[in-house]
C-alpha cells in the first residue's frame, strides 16, 4: 500500500515542504515539487550519474534515493553550485574548457567534481577520472571536463566558499 507523507527537504540551504508517496525519489521531489530542474533523469537505474546530488556533501544517485530519507539532511543540487546569480568557479571552468556539449551529463559531472574537490586533496588526473567515473557522457570524451577540474586544482581552488 502506498502512503502519502509530508516532510521538509533542505535544498541548497532552503527548506521546502514535500508531500508524496513513501516511494517518491529524491530526484522527483526536487524536480517536481521543489522546482529545481537542473538535475537530470537519465537511466533511472543508478547507471548514468545524470541525477547526482550531494547529500551531506556526499554524491548520491537521486533517482534511487528516497526523498523521505533525505529529511533533515543537506541536499545540494547543481543550482547550489552557483554564486548568487553567477556561475560558480567549477561551473565556469567546465564551460570555459569546452566540457559541455549536449549538457545532459553536466549537472552530474559538476556534482561529482564538487564532491571530489571538497575532500580537500589535490587530485591527480587519474583520481579526477576515478572521481567522475560514475557519470556517463556520450558527447565530450571527458577530456575537457577532466582538464577543467585539473585547472581548478592547479589554481589552488577551494570549493568551500561557493554557494552550496
Amino acid at each position: 500500500m502506498t502512503t502519502s507523507i509530508s516532510y521538509l527537504l533542505t535544498v541548497n540551504g532552503v527548506d521546502y515542504p514535500v508531500t508524496g508517496p513513501n516511494h517518491l525519489s529524491l530526484l522527483n521531489a526536487v524536480r517536481n515539487q521543489v522546482g529545481l530542474t537542473g538535475t537530470k533523469e537519465g537511466c533511472d537505474d543508478c547507471e548514468c550519474g545524470a541525477c547526482m546530488m550531494l547529500l551531506d556533501g556526499k554524491p548520491v544517485n537521486s533517482c534511487s534515493y528516497l526523498a523521505a530519507q533525505a529529511q533533515g539532511r543537506e541536499i545540494t543540487t547543481v543550482e547550489g553550485l552557483a554564486v548568487g546569480d553567477d556561475l560558480g568557479p567549477l561551473q565556469q571552468a567546465i564551460l570555459d574548457a569546452g566540457g559541455v556539449q549536449c549538457g545532459f551529463c553536466t549537472p552530474g559531472m559538476l556534482i561529482s567534481a564538487r564532491a571530489l574537490l571538497d575532500r580537500g586533496a589535490r587530485p591527480s588526473e587519474e583520481e579526477i577520472r576515478i572521481g567522475l567515473s560514475g557519470n556517463l557522457c556520450r558527447c565530450t570524451g571527458y577530456t575537457n571536463i577532466v582538464a577543467a577540474v585539473q585547472s581548478l586544482v592547479s589554481a589552488g581552488y577551494d570549493s568551500k566558499p561557493e554557494g552550496g
